[in-house]
């Protein structure tokens, strides 16, 4: 606990300092491996929901009409 009365004597002379300082008391300590899980984590989540998104916009599943593209052939012995 760095709080309280810090005093320096030099040469004769004698000052001192009052220190007030304030202790983080909900504070979570982050270091390298919690930063680079929190961005790893992140990247996976990102590209999941762009898969997911890619995955139910990006197809058509077959929605056609009954009117076919197709075009009846006549029968025609000729050209049989």
């Amino acid at each position: 606990d760095p709080r309280g009365l810090y005093t320096c004597e030099t040469e004769g002379r004698r000052s001192s300092l009052q220190v007030h300082y304030r202790m983080c008391q909900n504070c979570i300590e982050v270091d390298a491996p919690t930063i680079s899980g929190i961005v790893v984590a992140d990247l996976v989540a990102t590209l999941l929901l762009a898969m997911a998104v890619y995955c139910i916009s990006g197809h058509d599943r077959g929605h056609t009409s009954r009117a076919s593209d197709k075009q009846n052939l006549i029968s025609n012995e000729l050209y049989q």
